[in-house]
């Protein structure tokens, strides 16, 4: 599927990531209004769109989110995409936005450094449901 910048928030994930594909099935069974986009960083949809936007930029290789014409990172991604999400999950950006950036992104870091120890990983990309393709980027 194309993708055109304006169809709402992208979350890049890594898609060999046990807790990354988690995390985009919990948004995926909450996102009701079907906002969010999906594109694992492996795929030619998540470089296209780097290297588009941020040519030469190094980013994180667990999570970005791309809303409105920016690219955010670590707990800022993180925080946003919950925020975006609404409901009672607004609740934990507007706590969590008090706690300092170095704090929450030494935090994310941390995770993000021993996903592939403490949840696991996988050999290739998960394909999505059916019911959910048309929500991923290729």
């Amino acid at each position: 599927m194309e993708f055109n910048m304006q169809d709402g928030p992208i979350l890049l994930f890594d898609g060999v990531c046990n807790l990354c594909n988690g995390t985009v099935q919990f948004l995926l069974a909450r996102d009701r209004d079907q906002v969010f986009r999906f594109a694992s960083l492996q795929s030619e949809a998540a470089q296209r769109l780097l290297s588009q936007h941020a040519p030469g930029v190094e980013f994180p290789d667990s999570m970005i989110l791309w809303q409105e014409g920016s690219f955010y990172t670590q707990s800022t991604a993180v925080l946003r995409t919950v925020r975006i999400l609404g409901g009672i999950w607004r609740w934990l950006y507007t706590l969590s936005i008090w706690i300092p950036r170095p704090v929450r992104d030494w935090v994310y870091r941390r995770v993000a450094g021993n996903r592939y120890r403490w949840f696991g990983k996988r050999e290739q990309c998960i394909l999505p449901a059916p019911e959910f393709q048309n929500r991923f980027l290729s």
